[in-house]
């Protein structure tokens, strides 16, 4: 299959946490995404990751872990931290670069503070060291919405407070067919990372996190703040901290050169 990728899934209690890998590098790079996993988790989709961050695949042995499904009612995201950790574990995975992106980043904080042998380095991008109202806000509405199970509004209002005027221009005409696609049967998983996003609170933790850190933030993000990002490098020792400048929550998926960041940090 295209660069090595291989679907997989894991045996948590009585939970399966579903992982893809691809990559044919000697390091291993874990990625934990954010609250899109809620939707829809990676089970099937190596190869589309393994194209999406082709980029990655040369250096390094990539995984990108779902949350273990279910996921149950009142998880907080110090608690899928702990679900990653078992997942690393399991899989060999003595020490990895991992990059948490937005609740992959709660995750991440989490993660590092309590297993820093599992963590050689870590990259936080577009995330927070605790849940403000930007963040409530947004959650609230995404909330309502999957309990009224209005997919369309949903997917649009995600789509206007992540990505700049430029690229929503080109995306918009996709509006009719992105909101007919990839509608989930059952929101519960979604509402649930929802709130967890929502609680998220590492701000006590974050002094213990002692691998080399890199904070990533965008200074038109509508989601958590550019703030949110000065906050957290702030509040962890040593850590290093970019802004993009014209950039929102999606950076990841608009620019190439935060993946160059992101390489050039983990070489």
């Amino acid at each position: 299959m295209l660069y090595d990728a291989k679907n997989g899934e894991l045996q948590l209690g009585d939970r399966i946490l579903y992982y893809v890998t691809f990559g044919k590098g000697s390091r291993p790079l874990v990625m934990i995404p954010g609250l899109g996993d809620g939707l829809r988790t990676v089970k099937g989709l190596a190869a589309s990751f393994a194209w999406m961050y082709r980029r990655y695949a040369k250096e390094y042995r990539v995984y990108v872990f779902s949350r273990p499904e279910p996921v149950l009612e009142g998880e907080t995201t110090a608690d899928m931290a702990e679900e990653a950790a078992e997942a690393m574990k399991a899989l060999g995975l003595e020490s990895a670069y991992v990059l948490g992106v937005s609740q992959g980043g709660m995750i991440a904080q989490h993660l590092a503070a309590r297993h820093p042998e599992l963590v050689k380095k870590l990259i936080l991008a577009v995330t927070c060291p605790k849940s403000n109202d930007s963040v409530i806000n947004a959650c609230d509405r995404w909330i309502d919405m999957a309990e009224r199970g209005d997919y369309a509004a949903l997917t649009v209002d995600s789509a206007e407070t992540n990505y700049t005027p430029a690229y929503l221009a080109r995306m918009r005409r996709m509006y009719p067919i992105a909101t007919r696609m990839g509608k989930p049967k059952d929101f519960t998983r979604f509402i649930r990372e929802s709130r967890a996003c929502r609680t998220h609170d590492a701000s006590a933790v974050l002094g213990e996190i002692r691998c080399p850190t890199l904070v990533i933030g965008a200074e038109e993000d509508q989601i958590i703040g550019p703030q949110a990002s000065r906050e957290l490098a702030a509040a962890i020792p040593d850590a290093g901290l970019c802004l993009f400048p014209g950039y929102g929550h999606g950076v990841y998926e608009e620019t190439e050169d935060f993946h160059r960041r992101v390489r050039d940090f983990f070489r």
